[in-house]
């Protein structure tokens, strides 16, 4: 599902060149949950956006499900990530005039959806997350966990093939950050879908059936699990 070779990322930072990625190589299979483990700093959510094509190595080859994603045009980039991505942030990231249904639903509307009835198609992910009871309520109305759970039905509202998921607990006190683990997992058996996880936490990579640990910028040596 997922191969990038030898990735490369600098940046400046005033007159010192900071090497955020060194050399990195990864293979993801579909349908695994695979962790990203390091402290703040390491290179990961660099990694993380480099893979996703938010950001674009200096040197390095990306291919996601068989497409090199590194030779892509913008417009073409940007499709390919809505018809094959979604993303969970720490942050959780939604609109706070907007309610739960009207932000799973906007991701659909953003991408120009072939999916007829975007209503109805939101409050399915929304059933699906454990949020039946509270559709119809906006962000400040929700708990931390609640709103994390819109952020993942919005990210699997169109049946992506890989969820990148940004320190997806990070914001969340340890109970409610093991439910959110508890329903990627679900999610993850029911749906098929592949999940790239950056965490700097080992606890919540244990949920994944394998961690890759980094720092200074590449995979540690040995490291894999």
């Amino acid at each position: 599902m997922i191969e990038a070779h030898q990735l490369v990322k600098n940046y400046i930072n005033g007159s010192i060149k900071v090497k955020a990625l060194d050399h990195v190589s990864l293979s993801v299979k579909k349908g695994e949950i695979c962790s990203i483990l390091g402290p703040s700093g390491c290179g990961k959510s660099t990694l993380l956006n480099c893979l996703s094509a938010i950001d674009h190595p200096d040197e390095g080859e990306i291919e996601i499900n068989g497409k090199n994603i590194i030779k892509m045009n913008d417009k073409e980039v940007t499709k390919f990530r809505a018809e094959n991505m979604g993303f969970i942030f720490q942050f959780y990231n939604l609109i706070p005039v907007l309610n739960a249904l009207e932000n799973v639903e906007l991701a659909l509307l953003a991408q120009n959806s072939h999916f007829k009835n975007t209503s109805k198609t939101a409050k399915e992910a929304l059933l699906k997350v454990g949020l039946d009871g509270r559709i119809a309520h906006y962000p400040h109305q929700l708990s931390g966990g609640e709103r994390q759970r819109v952020a993942i039905a919005r990210a699997l509202v169109h049946h992506p093939k890989i969820i990148w998921a940004d320190e997806p607990t990070g914001a969340l006190d340890t109970k409610t950050g093991n439910k959110i683990m508890d329903l990627i997992l679900e999610l993850n058996k029911s749906e098929s879908m592949t999940f790239v996880i950056v965490t700097h936490d080992d606890r919540i990579a244990g949920f994944s059936n394998r961690i890759l640990k980094m720092d200074s910028g590449k995979f540690v040596e040995g490291a894999q699990s």
